[in-house]
């Protein structure tokens, strides 16, 4: 059951991500689900720095936020990358 929440959350802050980084019109869900679970592993080992953790296994607020910012991150790295700038 873990892993579908994961699955839900992380398609959740995928597309908050790819909405923030203007990429929507790029992405469909699949890579906005893979976005935010890969985004969610970035948040996770961002946030251990400062002593924080959250998990997207169970819906949490932390979790998403996490994740979110690991996928704005991931996205961020990617824009650079195909476009030479990060917006």
């Amino acid at each position: 059951m873990g892993w579908i929440i994961a699955l839900i959350v992380g398609g959740v802050a995928g597309w908050l991500a790819s909405l923030v980084m203007n990429r929507d019109a790029s992405m469909g869900i699949i890579w906005n689900i893979v976005v935010g679970c890969v985004g969610s592993v970035i948040g996770n080992f961002i946030a251990g720095f400062f002593g924080m953790g959250g998990t997207v296994q169970r819906f949490s607020l932390t979790g998403l936020i996490i994740a979110f910012i690991g996928a704005v991150v991931l996205l961020g790295i990617v824009n650079l990358i195909q476009r030479g700038n990060v917006r």
